[in-house]
């Protein structure tokens, strides 16, 4: 027997071109399968069916604002909820004779979204004839110098501003209640296969002054990044052409577009608008604004992380440092970006405790439920 072994060669060493592109290749496996592990996460939690909540056996008259988009998403949302929650749902929207519909139809309660077109003598009818009526500001406060005057003509006043509640009791509105807007499961829900869109950073909005501001300041920075901002009016951002189509101006998106670019971002920043602003407001009294807006719910039903500017009255919503993050200035959303954008594990496991909240707390089957709670017990 031939007990002769052959040994092999030992490899020869990799050059630095080869050291790099092993240490490319394990660290893009790191990242599939992180990413790949946030997306599992977030199938396995937007499979669970919502909690039931009880059917209530009434019927409710949902009158839509009438103007269109960006408002018929909110009409969709609230639809869905009521269909879930009533026995019975009937829409319409302002331009229909309310007194003719309700009289043939005789609902429990007339709910009107935003109101701003409904001739309140109709709503005067309504109530004498026995039938509760309700309403829920799509706006607050920015529109407050309208609102003032139709808010006292309802049983029931909703506001999704916790500063508008005792204002609207010190016009002699006995039913004031906060009630924030939500997101809406059937519009934004997190892309859990491979996303068609990939950046790490996006800002969804209008072009306020307040914000044209604010990105200003830091414009440079923060488009070194894959940065891609989206909404209407920024062409006032004199630096605009600078960047090209990284700055879509005047480009609306759905709400299921607006989703998959959420859930394809890193990170997603959600600046409010001013309280101030005598461009786009009707604030004459100033009002601030303290609660979140309806793009904080969105953002985090969409599997995402949110750096937010801080609102007083976020802590409700959020556990902020845990399921979301905000900022003061320009300066400390940069140190955020880049501290999130450096630790993967922390930024993912943030944007899963957001989703699972949103999931639980904030959806508009939660906000109608406690909606009809206060009206019916």
């Amino acid at each position: 027997m031939n007990n002769n072994f052959i040994i092999p060669a030992p490899p020869l060493p990799r050059t630095p071109a080869e050291e790099e592109k092993l240490r490319g290749r394990l660290s893009g496996f790191k990242v599939g399968y992180d990413e790949g592990y946030l997306r599992g996460r977030l199938a396995i939690l937007d499979g669970r069916p919502e909690e039931p909540l009880p059917v209530r056996n009434i019927h409710v008259m949902y009158v839509a604002s009438g103007k269109g988009y960006p408002y018929s998403p909110l009409d969709d949302a609230v639809l869905y909820a009521l269909q879930k929650l009533t026995t019975q749902v009937t829409i319409t929207d302002v331009r229909q004779n309310l007194v003719e519909l309700v009289g043939a139809q005789r609902p429990d309660l007339v709910l009107v979204l935003d109101g701003m077109d409904l001739p309140l003598d109709q709503v005067a009818v309504l109530r004498s004839m026995g039938i509760k009526t309700a309403i829920w500001l799509t706006d607050d406060p920015y529109y407050t110098d309208f609102t003032v005057k139709i808010v006292a003509h309802y049983d029931y006043v909703f506001t999704l501003e916790q500063n508008c509640v005792e204002f609207y009791r010190g016009l002699g509105c006995p039913e004031v209640h906060y009630l924030p807007f939500a997101a809406h499961r059937e519009h934004y829900r997190p892309t859990t296969g491979r996303s068609p869109v990939s950046r790490d950073i996006s800002f969804i909005g209008s072009a306020y002054w307040n914000r044209v501001h604010f990105f200003r300041e830091i414009m440079p920075e923060l488009m070194s990044y894959n940065t891609i901002i989206n909404g209407i009016w920024w062409d006032r951002l004199p630096e605009a052409p600078l960047y090209g189509e990284r700055i879509e101006i005047g480009k609306w998106m759905t709400p299921q577009e607006t989703a998959v670019t959420y859930s394809g971002s890193k990170i997603v920043i959600n600046l409010h608008r001013s309280h101030i602003d005598e461009a786009a407001n009707n604030n004459t009294l100033l009002i601030p604004a303290v609660s979140p807006n309806p793009r904080t719910f969105e953002i985090a039903a969409s599997g995402t992380l949110q750096l937010c500017d801080a609102r007083d009255d976020m802590g409700t919503f959020y556990t902020v440092g845990e399921e979301i993050d905000t900022f003061t200035s320009p300066r400390e959303m940069m140190d955020k970006i880049r501290y999130y954008l450096t630790h993967e594990e922390e930024r993912r496991a943030m944007a899963l405790r957001a989703f699972e909240r949103t999931l639980k707390d904030h959806t508009y089957t939660r906000r109608l439920h406690k909606l009809l709670t206060i009206i019916y017990g």
